[in-house]
């Protein structure tokens, strides 16, 4: 079973916004056994969007649309639908409701354009959207299920969990789909290739592998799908074993999760805390490990120093130091790192201090020269890193080799 999700508005194709929702939609449409063939960005125009619906529909038997459906004269998309399945427009009393009741929360008046907001094409099933205005509907045109929803994220996740996926579930007898995946650090893609490439060779037909790279970490993915789940899992997890015994030195993790997490699990696991001392990446490293639920068991907090003083004062980084060999050195990073465990009082620390750029660099020490520097309560390491003379491309550059030098020390340890 295939899908397409088409994404309306010109605020994604001049990158004002980032399309989060059809990376989300996707991810729940794989889990139920709808596989998506394409997704597609067009802009706020009529015959644009009537072009990627009628190639979508070629191509897939489920299209959800998202966005174009609030109140102003530049969302269309209603009305273009209607055109493009031969409907009139009608004003359904359910809609108009629910825009009364919302309006009448917050003690707000309606104008007509609110008004309008309950139009819609005549021959849709209308699905209420309880946290918004704009109302999802629903079209069955042939074989093919189209479904248009609002473009605010939070109302389209509720609205597909609560009633799309179910009700597509309950439409069509969808297969199920099995992914395994594997998480690698430091060997690189190609080199993993090598290592493992009689077992992909050996895989049947049936079992695809996906190799998905990203700063110093390799995701290994097996997927399959078909009637029998507990078969699919039996059967991939016998090349999965493969894998990760020839693979043992770089396996961090035999789910699909990221590097942090899987240091966070291990850490919990065995007790221990970390902290953070962060200069160039102005606390992304605390903002990564943050993320996740649970964090607090392990990361204890950690500080941003930027200038001398603070280096100084907060991790007690000496003055010398600092006078002799700059912020962006070796003796540095390691008191940095020496220094968060000491005042925050825990197991592990990792510093980071460089030149993100785009200024700031000098003939000895370039825009993207980073060094960082992981400890524990009997030692300290520390690396230095060039990277780019891009500043995002650095930080988080810098993020993930920290992080790869934490879980290297750990393992270390814990071995």
């Amino acid at each position: 079973m295939l899908a397409e999700i088409i994404t309306i508005g010109d605020e994604i194709l001049i990158g004002q916004i980032v399309d989060t929702n059809s990376a989300w939609m996707a991810k729940e449409l794989n889990a139920i056994g709808i596989k998506v063939k394409q997704i597609t960005s067009v802009s706020d125009d009529a015959d644009h969007i009537t072009e990627a619906l009628s190639r979508a529909e070629k191509r897939a038997r489920v299209i959800l649309i998202t966005g174009g459906l609030g109140p102003t004269k530049d969302d269309i998309t209603k009305f273009t639908l209607a055109k493009y399945f031969k409907m009139g427009m009608r004003r359904d009393a359910g809609v108009l409701e629910n825009v009364e009741a919302i309006f009448k929360r917050g003690n707000r008046p309606m104008i007509e354009s609110n008004i309008r907001q309950a139009d819609v094409p005549e021959g849709c099933t209308v699905i209420q959207n309880k946290n918004g205005t704009a109302p999802c509907m629903w079209f069955e045109h042939g074989e093919n299920i189209i479904v248009s929803m609002p473009g605010v994220p939070f109302e389209m996740m509720y609205l597909m969990g609560e009633e799309i996926l179910p009700r597509l579930t309950k439409s069509f007898k969808l297969p199920f789909i099995y992914h395994k995946t594997i998480l690698t650090a430091n060997l690189g893609e190609s080199f993993l290739a090598q290592e493992i490439a009689d077992i992909e060779d050996s895989l049947p037909p049936s079992i695809k592998l996906a190799y998905l790279p990203k700063l110093g970490q390799v995701r290994l993915r097996l997927s399959t799908s078909g009637p029998d789940e507990q078969q699919l899992k039996d059967e991939v997890e016998i090349y999965a074993r493969q894998i990760i015994t020839r693979l043992k030195p770089y396996i961090v993790a035999e789910d699909d999760i990221a590097l942090e997490e899987a240091i966070l699990n291990i850490m919990k696991k065995k007790g221990l805390t970390l902290s953070t001392a962060e200069s160039c990446t102005g606390g992304y490293i605390s903002h990564l490990i943050t993320k996740h639920p649970g964090c607090s068991a392990v990361f204890a907090g950690g500080a941003v120093t930027y200038s001398y003083e603070l280096k100084e004062s907060v991790l007690g980084v000496k003055a010398d130091t600092l006078n002799t060999y700059g912020a962006v050195s070796e003796q540095t990073v390691k008191e940095m790192a020496e220094g968060a465990i000491k005042h925050f009082n825990t197991d592990y620390s990792v510093a980071v201090s460089g030149i993100a750029g785009p200024d700031g660099g000098t003939e000895g020490k370039p825009v993207g020269t980073v060094w960082i520097a992981v400890a524990n309560r009997n030692k300290v390491v520390a690396r230095v890193f060039s990277f780019g003379n891009k500043r995002i491309q650095n930080i988080e550059r810098s993020a993930s080799s920290a992080l790869s030098m934490v879980l290297n020390l750990l393992k270390e340890d814990v071995n």
